[in-house]
């Protein structure tokens, strides 16, 4: 398995397999990219299913244990079961989506290897749900859930971003997963960064705190330094487990990665975007290598490169400015203009 010079493993990919999607959520970052959106038909520009299974034969080759899949939406790609299935057999592949196409493909994606699932959803109202995402699909939503926890995909994750329009759904979404053993609750800080809009953060500590009054029981997950809090009852099915995410439902977790170092100092994943550029940071796009129609050998040296060049995104390449900010860390601009990230570790 590779590390940086940091010292943290690459243990994970993460794949983006369209910018293309049938939402058009208000806080949206597209991995990073922005907003690339084009048409709803398959584009030219997209990596095709051998693209993708190509770079993660390569990943293997590294010991990389997990794959998640996303977008865009990814099951707009008809291939999608086809590269799930040509996967390799060590990875364990999961898949971030809307639900929406769920119903009637739950199946056969499970059928294929997909072994995990994520579930954007934000509000618990038709109508919250709709300002949000611009789109009418609750209903669709509900049941692409139900379809994936009849295929087996459960503990279904549902993901909310937490922002100012949403912070005040957060009680009765815990209230939802708590009454639901299938389902689990996880709950992303808004990212001004790379979303815009920095009037709409909220404190993501005053979440926490909220919900340690809640918790039945409160645990240390060593992957990104998250807490995990259980809620009504909901127990681990391995209460010695920390780090997995092979538990029962009542779970709430909260991703908060702005201005964290311990989140940044504990990535140990490596993304690639729609277009098939490899990418160390999801904060950061001035790394960006193309595989274009690179062989399997001229892919490795790009993929140790990247893990090579990667850097903690807070602590490193953005620090402390002195007033409770951040700004870029022109030390380090100038290391990697001169060609590659250097550290004193």
């Amino acid at each position: 398995m590779l590390s940086d010079s940091f010292g943290r493993e690459v243990s994970g990919v993460r794949v983006s397999l369209t910018d293309r999607c049938n939402f058009d959520c208000v806080y949206c970052h597209n991995e990073g990219l922005g907003d690339t959106r084009g048409p709803m038909d398959a584009q030219d520009h997209e990596m095709t299913a051998d693209d993708v299974v190509r770079f993660l034969e390569v990943a293997e080759e590294f010991d990389v244990e997990k794959v998640k899949l996303t977008g865009g939406e990814p099951m707009l790609r008809d291939d999608l079961e086809e590269i799930i299935e040509r996967t390799p057999d060590s990875m364990e592949v999961s898949m971030t989506t809307n639900g929406t196409f769920l119903p009637g493909r739950a199946e056969e994606l499970v059928d294929a290897g997909l072994e995990r699932v994520n579930v954007s959803q934000d509000a618990l109202d038709p109508e919250d749900f709709h300002a949000l995402t611009k789109s009418g699909a609750y209903e669709q939503v509900l049941e692409g859930v139900r379809a994936a926890v009849d295929a087996g995909l459960d503990p279904v994750k549902l993901n909310m971003v937490v922002f100012r329009k949403t912070a005040g759904y957060v009680p009765e979404m815990v209230d939802h997963v708590a009454e639901n053993d299938s389902l689990q609750l996880q709950l992303i800080e808004y990212m001004p960064e790379i979303a815009g809009h920095p009037e709409w953060a909220v404190d993501i500590d005053d979440v926490h705190d909220w919900l340690a009054e809640r918790a039945d029981r409160i645990e240390h997950r060593e992957m990104h330094d998250r807490r995990r809090y259980w809620v009504n009852g909901g127990v681990s099915s391995d209460a010695s487990d920390t780090s997995s995410d092979s538990s029962e439902g009542g779970m709430v977790e909260i991703v908060d990665p702005v201005g964290n170092e311990e989140f940044c100092a504990n990535c140990h994943r490596v993304r690639v975007t729609h277009e098939g550029y490899l990418k160390g940071c999801l904060n950061r796009n001035d790394d960006l290598r193309s595989m274009g129609d690179m062989t399997k050998g001229e892919i490795r040296e790009a993929f140790r490169e990247t893990v090579d060049n990667r850097v903690p995104y807070y602590g490193e390449y953005m620090v402390e400015d002195g007033d409770g900010g951040w700004e870029v860390n022109d030390d380090y601009i100038k290391v990697y203009a001169d060609g590659g990230a250097e550290s004193d570790d």
